[in-house]
C-alpha cells in the first residue's frame, strides 16, 4: 500500500498562526496541498498570512479567533464549515510565556499563560473535535514542547501547562480514538522565534546549545515534516504521541 503525505482537497485550521512556529507550519500545510484556514486575534496579521496561502495556489479565510472565547472559535469552525463543508485538521499553536521567578510571579501571568497554552488547546478541540467525532474523521495536532519532558528554569507556568498539554494529548488520544479522531503533538527544542528570542541570547540561550547535539537553534521549517505527517494518511495508527523535533536534546545526557 502506498504511503501518501499528500495534503490535497483537505481543509486545515491553525490557531496562533499569525506568527512563528504557528505560521511556518500554516503555510507548511499550504505547501502540501490543503486548504488553510490561519487564525489569531490581530485582523492585519491574519490577513497577511491568508494572503501568503493564497499565494501558494489553495484557499482560505480570513476570520480572527481567540483561544481564550470559546465563541469566536465556533465562529471560525462555523464559518469553516461553511466554506468548506469539513475541517480535517486542527493545529493548537497558539502559546505564550513569561520568564519570572516563581516567589515573584503574579496570578495573573500564572493563570493567563495555562489559560492561552493548556485551556485554550482543549477549547480549540473541543469547538472542533465535535464534527470530526460525528464525522468519524479528524487530526489534532497540539504544540507540546521540551517543557512538556524536563524542567526549565523560572518558567513555572510555561513548563505546568507544556506538561499538561502532554497530558491532554494523551487523554484525548484514548478517548476519541474510537472516533478515528487522532491525536499527537510536536514537541520542538529550541527553535529562535519572537517569543523566545530575548531569552536565547545570553547564558540561557549557550546552556540550550550546549545541551543540544546538533549544537544549533532549529529552523521553524524543520518542523513542518512532523506537522505534515501527522496530518497525513500516514500516521493512521499513530495517536497519543509527542514527536520531538529537538536536535536530541531529549536524548542527550553527556555531549563530550
Amino acid at each position: 500500500m502506498a504511503v501518501s503525505f499528500d495534503l490535497s482537497g483537505r481543509t486545515a485550521v491553525v490557531t496562533g498562526a499569525t506568527s512563528g512556529i504557528g505560521r511556518t507550519l500554516a503555510l507548511g500545510l499550504a505547501d502540501a496541498g490543503a486548504n488553510v484556514v490561519a487564525t489569531g486575534r490581530r485582523r492585519e496579521l491574519v490577513d497577511e498570512v491568508a494572503a501568503d496561502i493564497e499565494a501558494r495556489g489553495r484557499r482560505t479565510l480570513r476570520q480572527t479567533a481567540d483561544v481564550s472565547d470559546t465563541a469566536s472559535l465556533e465562529r471560525l469552525r462555523d464559518a469553516c464549515l461553511s466554506a468548506f463543508g469539513h475541517v480535517d485538521i486542527v493545529i493548537a499553536a497558539a502559546g505564550t510565556t513569561k520568564r519570572v521567578p516563581t516567589l515573584e510571579m503574579t496570578d495573573a501571568d500564572w493563570h493567563g499563560i495555562l489559560d492561552t497554552n493548556v485551556t485554550g488547546m482543549m477549547r480549540t478541540y473541543r469547538v472542533f473535535g465535535a464534527p470530526m467525532i460525528e464525522r468519524r474523521e479528524g487530526r489534532l495536532i497540539g504544540i507540546a514542547s521540551l517543557a512538556s519532558f524536563v524542567g526549565l528554569f523560572e518558567v513555572a507556568a510555561y513548563t505546568a501547562s507544556k506538561a499538561a498539554v502532554a497530558g491532554l494529548t494523551r487523554a484525548l488520544a484514548v478517548e476519541w480514538a474510537p472516533h478515528n479522531v487522532t491525536v499527537n503533538a510536536i514537541a520542538p527544542g529550541v527553535f529562535e522565534t519572537d517569543l523566545n528570542r530575548e531569552l536565547l541570547k545570553g547564558p540561557r540561550g549557550r546552556e540550550f546549545l550546549q545541551r543540544t547535539p546538533m549544537g544549533r537553534f532549529g529552523r521553524t521549517d524543520e518542523l513542518v515534516g512532523a506537522a505534515v505527517y501527522l496530518a497525513s494518511s500516514a500516521s493512521s495508527f499513530v495517536t497519543g504521541h509527542l514527536l520531538a523535533v529537538d536536535g536530541g536534546f531529549l536524548a542527550s545526557g553527556v555531549n563530550q
